[in-house]
């Protein structure tokens, strides 16, 4: 079987490898559009994903046993796709999940400056191997973890974490001083106080 490495197959080969890209992504995000129960945007992006898929494989197949080398572009779309669809799920963020926080000793304290920043906190005592715990249960958007972490470490860099998936919520959560509290080089809070005082009352009434 020769293997042809002549330009036309070549181009024909990262079509295949972008196009696989795509379509690999595509299904991934499908997943999770599926667990956050987005009916609609699972149904075209499934459609999406089949069409290019379909397109993708007859391309293949009707070439392969000729130009061998496209299998290789392929599988390697195939691969790019997996850990491009990773990416986008950490950008895009779809859904939400639990941030479990255990404090050692009393974190009533800190669960209070969690929630000034805008955040919902269920709080739980419990014992450990070093002694009493406190345990902070956050619910947040998968966007919003990023920023409930980093404040987290900033009140106790000891804190130990999990974050469990959500696949359904009774409505729908916001945190309303996200865009008020930015977390610069130094790992301090940049406040916008006058913004802060302003929405704070509005933020209050609907928690």
């Amino acid at each position: 079987m020769e293997v042809i490495f002549d330009i036309e197959t070549l181009l024909t080969g990262l079509v295949i490898f972008a196009a696989r890209i795509v379509d690999v992504s595509v299904g991934t995000i499908r997943l999770l559009a599926i667990v956050s129960g987005r009916t609609f945007l699972a149904f075209f992006l499934g459609f999406i994903e089949v069409s290019l898929w379909l397109v993708i494989i007859a391309k293949v197949l009707n070439e392969i046993s000729n130009k061998p080398l496209l299998g290789l572009f392929f599988a390697l779309g195939f691969s790019a796709g997996n850990a491009v669809g990773i990416l986008l799920d950490k950008k895009i963020a779809l859904g939400h999940l639990v941030l479990k926080i255990f404090i050692l000793g009393d974190g009533k304290e800190i669960a209070e400056e969690i929630r000034k920043r805008g955040f919902s906190v269920t709080t739980f005592d419990g014992e450990g191997e070093r002694g009493a715990i406190t345990e902070l249960n956050i619910v947040c958007r998968k966007r919003e973890l990023k920023n409930a972490v980093q404040i987290v470490r900033i009140l106790d860099s000891d804190a130990f974490y999990i974050t469990e998936p959500v696949l359904s919520v009774s409505r729908k959560i916001t945190n309303f001083l996200n865009p008020l509290y930015k977390i610069n080089k130094h790992h301090k809070y940049n406040e916008n106080k006058d913004v802060y005082q302003f929405i704070n009352p509005l933020t209050e009434t609907v928690r």
